[in-house]
């Protein structure tokens, strides 16, 4: 074999710095037969001819559009290879993953919004869903008040998952049980009895469309809606008083579960 210096090729060196690819993939190309340099030193270094170059570049274009390295070697090796049809395979391939990233994309940014604004409903969707008394700046008051808690994140990613129908599902959901709260009371129905406690049960179930509900979160949560004004008026419209009976059964149930109302936290 002629002794064969540097200039009749390009060193695994330049051709990784020509080409942008490491020279382990180069190795590892030559080490598999995908890419061998043609020729070699006295010394026993790779070099690379044009030709070998020209082959280089197809693989580095086959391996930017998604090819594996065994489609590109069958692709080079054989001359009755349908190339166009192997690209027309990979781009379909990389049309529905674009698609899906695509999806992803918009996933995230409904996240975002969720997290950032709680409701991701109109104004007048929100009107239609929870009623004319509905304030559409609550929404942005208690991101403010809540925003950094780890309920606020729950309610966030439950929310960027809801359209209007499903709102409108929840919103059902909490008047039917409102309803059954305002029965309770005309029927006379005691703290602590089993009629009352179901209420308190199904309440914690209902809730759990915007976060998970303990019972100790869930006696602070009775405490302050009879306190807070906005809440107790809410309540007692559906029945006089009924903002208090609700935190009495409460904590009669929470008692019977072994926990101390007056020393409730929000968990």
């Amino acid at each position: 074999m002629p002794d064969v210096t540097d200039a009749d090729g390009l060193t695994v060196g330049q051709v990784s710095a020509r080409l942008g690819v490491t020279v382990r993939a180069l190795h590892h190309w030559d080490e598999i037969g995908l890419a061998r340099p043609s020729l070699r030193t006295a010394a026993g270094y790779r070099l690379y001819t044009a030709g070998d170059l020209e082959r280089l570049h197809r693989i580095v274009v086959y391996r930017e559009v998604g090819l594996g390295l065994d489609r590109i070697q069958a692709i080079l090796d054989d001359s009755a290879a349908d190339v166009p049809g192997a690209l027309r395979a990979q781009r379909a391939q990389v049309a529905e993953r674009i698609d899906r990233l695509q999806q992803l994309s918009a996933g995230l940014d409904r996240m975002i919004d969720a997290h950032e604004r709680g409701l991701l409903l109109t104004a007048e969707q929100q009107a239609a869903i929870f009623g004319p008394q509905w304030n559409p700046d609550w929404p942005a008051e208690a991101r403010q008040r809540y925003g950094d808690t780890t309920q606020w994140r729950q309610y966030a990613e439950r929310s960027a998952s809801r359209g209007p129908e499903e709102w409108q599902a929840v919103a059902d959901a909490m008047a039917d049980f409102e309803r059954a709260l305002g029965e309770a009371v005309d029927a006379g129905v005691t703290p602590g009895s089993p009629e009352a406690n179901r209420l308190v049960e199904w309440h914690r179930e209902v809730f759990a469309s915007y976060f998970p509900l303990t019972r100790q979160m869930q006696v602070c949560l009775g405490r302050m809606h009879e306190a807070d004004p906005g809440f107790a008026a809410h309540y007692d419209g559906i029945r006089p008083g009924l903002a208090t009976w609700f935190r009495r059964i409460i904590d009669a149930d929470a008692r019977a579960h072994g926990i101390d109302p007056d020393t409730a936290t929000w968990e």
